[in-house]
């Protein structure tokens, strides 16, 4: 898989690097500010779903580049391959608790006119998915920081 004669996974990578700690960081906002929900619901469903497409699309052009370069069989790049694949693996169940916050969680609009208003049901159920929330994005930002460690020894040692 190239682009421009370039290989895809480094060019890739990027934006599962950069998209999946932003997601991260705001899930934990989102989690644990309610008055900031109205301003962050839709821009962290949209960034969990693109990191989600993009870590499925750097995963394939790493596989690519492994073909092509033969590089399967060092341990580092092994390393890597595993802590990617579980990156790639944990960001979809990531994204349905992201939804489900979303869908779950209310706040106050940041409108003058209070359009978007959600009010706050303050249960058990909201506690419960508020924390899971902020567990799966610790987790989320954990293992995106070991596959870019593990991606940076692998090409610089």
């Amino acid at each position: 898989m190239e682009i421009s004669g370039l290989p895809a996974h480094p060019l890739v990578v990027h934006a599962v690097v950069v998209l999946t700690p932003l997601a991260a960081l705001a899930g934990l906002v989102y989690a644990a500010t309610p008055r900031w929900r109205y301003a962050l619901r839709w821009p962290l469903v949209l960034l969990t779903a693109i990191a989600f497409v993009a870590a499925f699309v750097a995963a394939a052009s790493g596989q690519s580049l492994l073909d092509a370069r033969g590089l399967g069989q060092l341990e580092s790049v092994r390393t890597h391959r595993e802590a990617g694949t579980l990156l790639r693996n944990i960001l979809g169940p990531y994204l349905l608790v992201v939804v489900l916050a979303a869908y779950r969680l209310g706040g106050p609009s940041g409108l003058v006119s209070g359009r978007g208003d959600r009010p706050l049901r303050g249960g058990a159920v909201d506690v419960a998915v508020s924390v899971l929330l902020a567990l799966a994005s610790v987790a989320v930002l954990a293992l995106v920081i070991r596959a870019g460690d593990t991606g940076a020894r692998a090409v610089w040692g």
